[in-house]
C-alpha cells in the first residue's frame, strides 16, 4: 500500500504530466479519422474513373468499416499488455501505405486491399480505444470523461480540415492526387506516437473500479460479457457506427442526387467535423456531472427527430449545413460516455480491449450502413428506405442505453 501511495501524483502534478499525453493522443486522432472521414468524397471520382458501381465501391468501404472495428480490440489488448507505442507506429505505416496504393490498384480487389483493409486496420490502430486506453491509466478518474471528450474532438477536428482538403486536391488534380495528399498528411502521426509509447500505472484509481490483483485479460472480458449493460452499450453502439458510415459514405451521393455541387458535400461534412468539436467536448463535460446513460439515450433519440425532419424538409443547400450542423453536435459525441460508462463498469486497466469491443460492434453497424446504402441506391435510385431504417435504429438505440446499470454522478467528487 505504502508504495502505491507513494506512485500517486499530487493534485497538481498529474494535470502537468497528463495533458501532454491528452493533446498527442488528441492531434494523432485529427488524423487518422480526419483520413477516414473523407473517403466519401472519393466514391463519385473513383465511380467515374474506374467504371465501378456504387455498390462495388461501397462494398469495399463497408469492409474497411468492419476492419477498423475488428482491429481495435486486437490492437488495444496488445496496447493493454505491452504498451500503445508499438501498435500506434504499425498503424501509422499501414494507413500510409493504404493510402498511397490504392490509386495504383483502381480494381474492386485493389480497393478492398487497400481502403478495405490496409488504411482501415492502420487508422484503426491510431483511434479512439487504443488512445484513450493510453490516457486513461493517467488521467484520474473524475477527468477521464473530459480528457475523452477533448480527445473526440481531435477527431472531429481533423474530419472539419480534411474533407474540404481532400475535395480542393480532387477538384484540382484528381482524386489519385487526393489520396497521396492524404497519404502524406497519414506521415504526420508517426512523430506523435513517440509520447504515447508507455503504458502507464493508474492514477486516482479505486478498488471498486480496477480489477482486483493478478486478474487476466481473459478473465476480465469475460466478466464484461457476462454484464447487461456492457451489452446495452454495444447496442446503442452497434446503431451509432450504422449512422456514421451511411452518412459518411453517401451524404454525397445524396446531395448529387438533389442537383447540387460537390462543394456542398466537403462543406456539409467539414460542418458535421465543427460541430461535433464542440459536442465532444460538451458531451465530455456533462459525463462529469450526469449519468451518461441519459447522455447517450438523449442523443441518439435527437438522432432520429433530426431525419425526421430533414426528410420534410426543402433540398437546398441551407438544408444541408443545418442537418449537418445538428448532427454534428452528436455524431462521435457518443464516443466520451461510452468509453466513461465501459471504465465506470471495468475500471481503466484493460479499458483498450473492452472499448475495442464496443468499437467492433460499433464498425459491424458501420459495415451494414456504408455496404446497405450502396445496395439501397443501386436498387431504387435513392437513400429513402435507409433514412427510416436511421429513424428506427435511432429510436431502438435510445431505449437500449436507459437500463444500463450506472450509480449516480457524485457532484462533490465531479466538481472538485
Amino acid at each position: 500500500m505504502s508504495a502505491d501511495a507513494s506512485a500517486v501524483p499530487s493534485a497538481a502534478a498529474p494535470t502537468i504530466r497528463y495533458w501532454p499525453l491528452v493533446l498527442a493522443a488528441t492531434a494523432m486522432l485529427m488524423i487518422t479519422m480526419g483520413v477516414r472521414q473523407s473517403l466519401g468524397l472519393f466514391v463519385k471520382p473513383i465511380g467515374a474513373s474506374t467504371g465501378l458501381g456504387i455498390a462495388q465501391i461501397s462494398f469495399a468501404l463497408a469492409i474497411g468499416q468492419l476492419v477498423w472495428g475488428a482491429v481495435q480490440p486486437v490492437f488495444g489488448a496488445f496496447a493493454d499488455q505491452r504498451g500503445p507505442g508499438r501498435v500506434l507506429v504499425f498503424g501509422s505505416l499501414l494507413l500510409v501505405a493504404g493510402m498511397a496504393l490504392t490509386p495504383m490498384f483502381p480494381s474492386e480487389w485493389g480497393l478492398l486491399l487497400t481502403l478495405g483493409v490496409l488504411a482501415a486496420a492502420g487508422a484503426g490502430a491510431g483511434s479512439f480505444s487504443i488512445l484513450i486506453g493510453a490516457t486513461a491509466a493517467r488521467v484520474p478518474a473524475q477527468n477521464r470523461s473530459m480528457a475523452a471528450g477533448v480527445i473526440n474532438a481531435g477527431g472531429s477536428f481533423g474530419q472539419f480540415l480534411f474533407a474540404p482538403f481532400a475535395q480542393a486536391v480532387i477538384s484540382a488534380a484528381g482524386w489519385a492526387a487526393g489520396m497521396w495528399a492524404l497519404a502524406v498528411a497519414a506521415l504526420a502521426t508517426l512523430p506523435l506516437a513517440w509520447p504515447l509509447r508507455r503504458r502507464q500505472a493508474p492514477v486516482g484509481a479505486t478498488a471498486a473500479a480496477t480489477p482486483a490483483p493478478g486478474i487476466g485479460l481473459r478473465e476480465q472480458v469475460g466478466i464484461a460479457l457476462r454484464d447487461r449493460s456492457y451489452w446495452c452499450l454495444h447496442i446503442g453502439f452497434f446503431t451509432c457506427g450504422f449512422h456514421i458510415a451511411f452518412l459518411v459514405t453517401h451524404l454525397p451521393g445524396e446531395i448529387a442526387l438533389c442537383g447540387l455541387p460537390d462543394s456542398v458535400s466537403a462543406i456539409s461534412l467539414a460542418v458535421i467535423g465543427l460541430f461535433n468539436v464542440a459536442g465532444s467536448l460538451v458531451a465530455g463535460a456533462l459525463g462529469q456531472r450526469y449519468r451518461m446513460k441519459y447522455l447517450l439515450a438523449a442523443m441518439y433519440a435527437s438522432r432520429a427527430a433530426m431525419i425526421g425532419l430533414y426528410l420534410v424538409s426543402p433540398p437546398t443547400p441551407t438544408t444541408f449545413f443545418i442537418f449537418a450542423a445538428g448532427l454534428g453536435l452528436t455524431w462521435l459525441a457518443t464516443v466520451p460516455p461510452t468509453a466513461g460508462l465501459v471504465g465506470k463498469l471495468f475500471g481503466p486497466r484493460y479499458l483498450g480491449t473492452l472499448f475495442g469491443l464496443t468499437l467492433l460492434s460499433h464498425q459491424i453497424g458501420g459495415f451494414f450502413g456504408a455496404w446497405f446504402g450502396g445496395l439501397a441506391m443501386a436498387k431504387f435510385g435513392d437513400y429513402t428506405w435507409m433514412w427510416y431504417a436511421d429513424i428506427v435504429l435511432a429510436l431502438l438505440a435510445a431505449v437500449a442505453n436507459l437500463p444500463i446499470r450506472e450509480a449516480r454522478v457524485q457532484r462533490a467528487l465531479a466538481t472538485a
